[in-house]
């Protein structure tokens, strides 16, 4: 291949979010090595989403909080704004029925006809997105213990709690609807967390397989969190071609941008952004789907990339570690 041929492929794959610079070559070390063990988890399952995305509007302005992710985030921005706000909202998992229990027949107590207990439809043996109840604050508590992102425990099966069932589908290689049933509780209560790959340092880790993004310190996952990355399709973006790929390697957060900050390629907004090659970052979104759907930077939700800022730190230097 020529000289010329091999520039044009490298700016294909490396372009993705932005259009930033590859940043010098000492910033792509880390300081942790890989570690040998594979996880124990199963592969994950297909997708569960049948269909091509829908298209959403494009977010703008100050973050805000949306359906994707719950009136508990933050913030609002996605890397390009196309793509579906979440996985299939079906209840498919584990042969559950797609409709809750019809009540009873019975329709009164024999006093002029009112109704009585048996009127009262039974609870669904899953758990879905929109439920109040103690056994949702129990699955909260549960994936907090764990180290799932969850950050209250309020008994409100909302968006936050949806990240973090869909992360733990995606490391017990469950089906990614976000229905909790019988496979997802057994996940639950089993204790399944993703094994890192590092074994020494402050390491952002990120498993494109899975669709996960892990916190690791001195080889301890501290927080696990569900995260989409490029789709690997192609698209167009100020008059030329890119693919939406995630590059996999040994890198380090080279640049950061605290605010909202909106992609060179005009592919929409990014919420605090931390680059780590190229214009490729881990930055907050509206839409963190259970599926690859970006251009190739990393989604989290809004309250999770806080997280990683204000609490957890990873500032410039800060290892990723993206397989």
């Amino acid at each position: 291949m020529s000289t010329l041929g091999v520039m044009a492929l490298t700016a294909t794959l490396l372009a993705g979010c932005g259009d930033d610079r590859e940043p010098p070559a000492e910033a792509d070390r880390t300081t942790s090595s890989p570690s040998p063990s594979a996880s124990e988890e199963s592969s994950p399952s297909p997708e569960p989403s049948a269909s091509a995305p829908s298209e959403e509007p494009e977010p703008s302005g100050s973050p805000s909080a949306s359906a994707g992710e719950g009136t508990d985030d933050s913030g609002a921005g996605a890397d390009d704004g196309s793509d579906d706000s979440g996985a299939d909202e079906g209840k498919g998992e584990d042969g559950k029925g797609s409709s809750q229990d019809e009540a009873d027949g019975d329709k009164g107590d024999g006093k002029g006809g009112k109704g009585g207990k048996d009127d009262e439809p039974e609870k669904p043996d899953y758990i879905e997105y929109g439920e109040v109840s103690d056994r949702v604050g129990k699955l909260q508590q549960r994936l907090r213990d764990l180290g799932y992102f969850v950050t209250s425990v309020d008994n409100a099966y909302g968006g936050e709690t949806q990240q973090a069932v869909f992360a733990l589908q995606k490391a017990g290689g469950l089906y990614r609807d976000g229905v909790v049933g019988d496979a997802t509780l057994a996940a639950a209560d089993k204790g399944v967390v993703p094994r890192p790959q590092t074994s020494s340092g402050k390491v952002l880790e990120i498993d494109i397989d899975r669709q996960l993004v892990l916190a690791v310190e001195n080889g301890t996952v501290v927080k696990v969190i569900n995260a989409s990355s490029g789709n690997g399709e192609t698209y167009e973006a100020k008059g030329a071609t890119y693919t939406a790929y995630t590059p996999r390697g040994s890198f380090a957060v080279y640049r950061e941008e605290n605010r909202m900050y909106a992609s060179r390629l005009e592919l929409g907004d990014m919420w605090r952004p931390k680059f780590f090659t190229g214009g490729i970052a881990v930055h907050g979104s509206a839409s963190v789907p259970a599926f690859p759907a970006s251009h190739g930077c990393v989604r989290v939700s809004n309250s999770a990339m806080d997280w990683i800022w204000d609490s957890w730190g990873a500032p410039s230097g800060t290892p990723v570690v993206v397989y």
